[in-house]
C-alpha cells in the first residue's frame, strides 16, 4: 500500500487560490503537528515549557479547557532584555515573545485554529478582512511551519513540563 502524498506537495502554498478545503487540510495537518508537539493536550492545564539545547524555550499555557475544545497560546520566549519596563515602569528582564499565536484545537474534528497571530517577521492579516479565506490560509500555512520547525528543532510538552508559579518569599516577622 503507497502512503498518500505530503499535504504540502498536493496544495497551492501561495495563498493565491486557497479553497475552504485546503484550509481544512492545512488545519487537519496542524492538529497532527501540534498532536506530536504536546500528546496530551486535552488535559493540560496551566503553563508548560518546553527547552530545546541552546535554542530557545517554546511556551505552551492553556488558557480554556473544554469537552472538545482547548483554548492557548503558544510562543517561543526569547532570552531576557535587561533594562525593558515593566507593566509597573519599573526596571525589569522582559522576555521577548515572537511569534505569539492563540490557538484553538477542536479535538473531536482532529483541527486546529488561528485565533490570533502576533509576528513581525511576515506581512499576515490576523484581521480577518475580505477575502478572509485567503488571510486564514496564510496564518494556518505560517503555523505549520512554524509547528515543523518547533519539532525539528526538538521541543516536545510532556506532562511534567508545567511551569511553576514562582513562589513568593516570606517575609521575616517584624519583631516590635
Amino acid at each position: 500500500m503507497q502512503s498518500a502524498p505530503p499535504l504540502l506537495a498536493t496544495i497551492d502554498l501561495t495563498g493565491r487560490h486557497p479553497t475552504v478545503g485546503g484550509l481544512m487540510q492545512v488545519c487537519e495537518e496542524n492538529y497532527q503537528a501540534l498532536d506530536a508537539l504536546a500528546p496530551g493536550l486535552a488535559q493540560l492545564h496551566g503553563r508548560h515549557l518546553s527547552h530545546e539545547g541552546e535554542g530557545i524555550d517554546l511556551l505552551l499555557e492553556v488558557r480554556e479547557q473544554a469537552r472538545y475544545t482547548t483554548l492557548f497560546r503558544l510562543t517561543h520566549l526569547f532570552p531576557t532584555v535587561p533594562g525593558s519596563m515593566s507593566d509597573a515602569g519599573l526596571r525589569a528582564c522582559a522576555r521577548p515573545t515572537e511569534p505569539d499565536a492563540v490557538l484553538k484545537a477542536y479535538h473531536d474534528a482532529g483541527q486546529v485554529e488561528v485565533l490570533d497571530l502576533r509576528q513581525t517577521v511576515l506581512p499576515l492579516l490576523n484581521h480577518y478582512q475580505p477575502p478572509a479565506l485567503q488571510a486564514k490560509w496564510k496564518v494556518n500555512l505560517f503555523l505549520s511551519k512554524w509547528l515543523a520547525y518547533c519539532l525539528h528543532r526538538g521541543h516536545r510538552f510532556p506532562a511534567s513540563a508545567r511551569v511553576q508559579p514562582p513562589r513568593r518569599r516570606r517575609q521575616p516577622a517584624q519583631v516590635s
